[in-house]
């Protein structure tokens, strides 16, 4: 009986052994997928927007302007789609040597390839971005700390600086903590399991 106990355990632990480094595997082929990904997008954004601020503006035929009220000017931003998905703009964390194309909405299929916006605008001053923990993409958010900078540029070619002011864990369920937690940026991904949130709080700063 104990033998057979003994059999059990070494199994047991041979499958979770297998388990995990199956997870491991799949992690590292999904990292890999999103960085060519990453790769690809970046700088055909780069060229969006460049191309967007050379190209000579047009006058508009002078006509009554609709009434815009806080809330629509708050959520506007300019987007461009490639591929079939909305991107909002770039950001670039220069200490993890990162630059991100960033969807302007999120879903579980488009965090497989791309940070996404999980809340807010720039003009809200309350932009919230999320990604998977990737080391192409979020994974290393962890090693930021109070004074390290990051930039985002929108599709409008404007970028704006911001400085890390808080380094926080937060419970998976801490969901109004990031979007009222009072940033002008704030940064998120799930710790490996799901149990926590690595969250990077971030104000704006003058330009580098």
């Amino acid at each position: 009986m104990k033998r057979k106990a003994e059999t059990l355990f070494i199994i047991l632990g041979v499958v979770l052994l297998c388990g995990a480094l199956f997870l491991s595997l799949h992690n590292r082929s999904e990292d890999r997928q999103a960085e060519r990904f990453t790769a690809d997008v970046v700088p055909v954004l780069i060229e969006e927007i460049l191309a967007d601020a050379q190209a000579p503006s047009q006058p508009e035929p002078a006509q009554e302007q609709p009434r815009l009220d806080l809330e629509t000017l708050t959520l506007e931003m300019s987007e461009t789609r490639i591929d079939g998905y909305a991107y909002i703009g770039i950001l670039s964390i220069p200490k993890l040597s990162l630059e991100l194309p960033i969807m302007s909405d999120w879903s579980y299929k488009q965090l497989q390839i791309s940070p996404c916006r999980f809340h807010g605008t720039l003009n809200g001053g309350n932009l919230v971005l999320m990604a998977h923990n990737y080391a192409s993409h979020f994974g290393r958010i962890d090693e930021l700390q109070p004074g390290d900078t990051v930039c985002f540029t929108d599709m409008d070619g404007i970028s704006t600086w911001y400085q890390v002011t808080v380094r926080d864990l937060l419970p998976p369920t801490a969901v109004e903590e990031m979007t009222s937690g009072g940033s002008d940026l704030t940064l998120f991904t799930c710790t490996y399991g799901g149990r926590s949130r690595v969250t990077v709080h971030c104000d704006e700063t003058p330009a580098q």
